[in-house]
């Protein structure tokens, strides 16, 4: 409908018949505004969509780096917990807290990366050259009648575990035609169990040797590592590995230097072997002093140890297992192979 306006026109009313409303007149300055905000709104939520497109919250990565810890990192029953989440651009810094020792670590906020070290880049590492672990080798160096391996462990490192299973029968097999001692790493990483354990292996070890292995063996497939168990079907005399233990904690101050509060403590009572061997971690094994790389199977250890001999008997070619011993404790073997260690 159209509607009629008057308009001055020199002191007279004059009708004028309006002309129909365009698009044009419609859509005024305001209206143009508001079209373009609307556009760019839109086009901020997608973009801001896009940006945050597979994002987690915190509390979901934090479960999901806590499962990954506890089925991978970190011993069953270990005291253990993220006690913070924060947010740094793209990432989740988290505190840790293992046992009494704190962690700072980073997730993407994804949860698909985890990063359990933080570098830093500007700041440069100096090792002394003599603290770096040699290479292990594929074979032993120096040829000997008699071959002398060692074996340094944590007593309670998966991984030392799984190689003791692993070299035990090969141990069985060359009996006295090598020259085996277990060693111990000289520091612990799994708290006073640890350094309580090393103690009482290496009493074994020194007082009652031919008990040693049947102890070692029945010490790694328990379910948990049953020390008390284990002297008794080794048959083991208790009151003189007790003895040992007393007077070797006293005259070395190991019980003194062991840090409760921290994940790793001095065992100093191996450090000279550690240092003359360079050994850094859990496990290592040492063939006439050269460090060999090894399989943790019984085929592939005793090929390791028979490349110590300067002429091979006839047991070096038996048939041992080449399927490597489950890690930790228990009988079983492992669904994949690990060259992953304990410390360094």
């Amino acid at each position: 409908m159209e509607e009629e306006i008057k308009t001055a026109d020199a002191g007279n009313d004059v009708k004028k018949k309006p002309k129909n409303k365009s698009l044009k007149s419609i859509v005024s300055k305001n209206n143009i505004i508001f079209v373009v905000a609307l556009i760019l709104l839109i086009a901020v939520g997608i973009v801001y969509k896009n940006k945050t497109k597979g994002v987690l919250g915190q509390e979901e990565v934090k479960t999901k780096v806590e499962n990954y810890i506890k089925e991978n990192l970190i011993q069953p029953g270990t005291d253990f917990q993220i006690t913070k989440v924060e947010k740094e651009g793209s990432l989740y810094k988290m505190t840790l807290m293992v046992g009494k020792q704190e962690i700072v670590a980073y997730a993407t906020n994804d949860g698909k990366n985890f990063f359990p070290q933080a570098i830093e880049l500007d700041k440069k590492e100096e090792v002394p050259a003599d603290s770096q672990a040699p290479k292990p080798a594929a074979e032993a160096s120096v040829k000997k009648a008699i071959p002398e391996v060692e074996l340094f462990v944590m007593s309670y490192c998966p991984y030392g575990i799984q190689t003791e299973k692993g070299i035990l029968p090969v141990i069985q097999k060359l009996g006295a035609k090598i020259k085996f001692k277990l060693n111990f790493v000289d520091y612990t990483l799994h708290g006073k169990k640890e350094f309580d354990e090393n103690l009482i292996q290496y009493c074994i070890q020194t007082g009652q040797p031919a008990k040693m292995f049947s102890y070692l063996d029945c010490f790694t497939k328990s379910a948990s590592g049953d020390s008390a168990k284990c002297i008794t079907s080794a048959g083991i005399i208790k009151s003189q590995v007790d003895a040992c233990v007393k007077k070797t904690d006293s005259d070395n101050q190991l019980s003194q230097n062991f840090k409760s509060d921290v994940a790793s403590s001095p065992f100093v009572l191996t450090t000279a072997d550690n240092k003359k061997y360079g050994v850094t971690g859990s496990p290592t094994l040492i063939v006439n002093g050269t460090t060999i790389g090894s399989g943790r199977d019984s085929a592939s250890l005793l090929k390791a140890v028979c490349s110590g001999f300067d002429n091979q008997p006839a047991e070096c070619a038996a048939t041992l297992s080449s399927s490597a011993p489950s890690a930790s404790f228990g009988e079983g073997t492992a669904t994949d192979s690990t060259s992953a260690s304990c410390g360094n």
